[in-house]
């Protein structure tokens, strides 16, 4: 392990370890060469790629801005994201044409989530083929040099039975390696975190620690305070911020932990999942967060909720479920009823870029060097069809991309164009992708 003395930097992948913990740092000035730059030294930060699905469309009138172009005036579904406006891109018109198909409601649900990041066709059977989805993609390129190439996330429990002929992974995931491959998602934040800042071949010490209520950053306490003398006040700043969102997830994931007891049958729940949604989604995007400012990977896709989901979320304001409210029957009152639930879930959306936004990275901050895609692979849920598809983009990519911006593409542009130039924006330069027919200029 490698400190600063004199001009020597400290090691960039620098860990700290203890009881059944490996604690990567955040990018610091000190892990560079004294009197040089971040973009001199060569170590300016990757960009990040996070990939996030909400099911059910939206309600498509209220979503959609009026004006398009710079200086758009933002709808009233995506006024929470206001405030970011100059690392925000709406972009609409887009089109998942591959997710229709036969069957009814059910399949299309399924080809849905399916599509969303593949540009690909669900296929029918028990053995699930689709075709790669883009983070994977980016996984290959960008996920090599990090301890995990890729990070799949979700909020509900996998479905086992779905119809329609359809396998359950079209619903269950939207991340895969390749045409038969679907990428597991983990819901439990406890897993997560243990597999993020936790040695694999250590659960017995992982399982020690808890028992001796002993957390992850009192396990390295001694590194951390033999380091932190060694810092300059900026780089102090940024590690006590980075280590206090260590420990604040670390209490909410063991409170949530602490409400499962043996005297509450709690079939199907692990314990670490918090009974309130909102706080469940929160700690995932935190959780993504963490994962992103230490690099221990720069690739994470995040299923919200799954198709034909009936989740209630209290803090809406909206008691109707999630799948049962989207049918709105073209009732004027459902479909405000049901913005607002829209605008609520953009509401967490947000909540993730402001935490992205609040942690300084090399010459800007973490929103400035990640690429976020929100949005999902149905339009309008009443009818079910796939165009236009409400779909926001932020970040800069490093300064690849510029914000403020409502994109208009002609109708029914394949959402795959998209996906092929979010590629371009990482550096990862391909012909196409899915079933894409050109570039965007983006």
């Amino acid at each position: 392990m490698a400190y600063l003395i004199g001009k020597k930097s400290l090691n960039r992948r620098t860990l700290l370890r203890g009881v059944g913990t490996a604690l990567a740092l955040p990018l610091l000035d000190a892990m560079l060469p004294a009197g040089v730059s971040f973009a001199a030294s060569g170590a300016a930060p990757k960009t990040r790629l996070g990939c996030i699905y909400f099911p059910h469309g939206a309600t498509m009138s209220r979503w959609t801005p009026k004006t398009a172009g710079k200086d758009f005036q933002f709808s009233e579904c995506l006024q929470p994201l206001e405030h970011l406006r100059q690392k925000i891109n709406v972009i609409t018109n887009l089109g998942h044409p591959l997710a229709y198909g036969p069957g009814g409601a059910t399949g299309n649900h399924n080809r849905s989530s399916a599509t969303y990041l593949s540009g690909a066709k669900a296929e029918f059977g028990a053995q699930p083929s689709l075709g790669i989805t883009v983070d994977q993609v980016a996984a290959k390129h960008l996920g090599q040099e990090t301890p995990l190439p890729s990070m799949e996330l979700m909020i509900e429990e996998a479905s086992v039975s779905c119809g329609e002929g359809l396998s359950c992974a079209y619903r269950n995931t939207i991340a895969w390696q390749g045409d038969t491959s679907p990428l597991p998602m983990q819901n439990n934040p406890q897993a997560v975190f243990e597999h993020l800042f936790g040695d694999g071949a250590t659960a017995s010490q992982r399982d020690m620690r808890r028992a001796q209520s002993l957390s992850l950053l009192d396990s390295v306490t001694t590194q951390i305070n033999t380091l932190d003398k060694k810092l300059s006040n900026e780089d102090k700043s940024r590690l006590d911020q980075y280590l206090t969102d260590i420990r604040e997830i670390e209490r909410r994931i063991k409170q949530a932990a602490s409400h499962i007891t043996a005297d509450i049958a709690v079939p199907n729940k692990p314990a670490g999942i918090p009974d309130d949604v909102e706080a469940h989604i929160k700690l995932m995007y935190d959780l993504q967060v963490l994962a992103w400012q230490a690099e221990i990977t720069r690739i994470s896709t995040f299923l919200m909720a799954c198709e034909l989901s009936g989740a209630v979320y209290p803090k809406s304001g909206v008691r109707d479920s999630f799948h049962t409210l989207s049918h709105h029957s073209n009732n004027e009152d459902n479909k405000a009823r049901f913005a607002l639930l829209n605008r609520y879930h953009v509401s967490l959306y947000g909540y993730f870029l402001d935490k992205l936004e609040a942690i300084k990275e090399a010459d800007g901050t973490l929103l400035d060097n990640s690429l976020v895609l929100y949005g999902s692979g149905m339009s309008d849920g009443n009818s079910h069809n796939h165009d236009p598809l409400p779909v926001v983009l932020a970040g800069r990519a490093g300064g690849k991309l510029e914000g403020n911006r409502h994109l208009v593409f002609p109708e029914k542009t394949p959402m795959s164009n998209l996906l092929l130039s979010m590629l371009d924006k990482l550096g990862i330069s391909q012909n196409s992708f899915g079933d894409s027919t050109g570039h965007l200029t983006i």
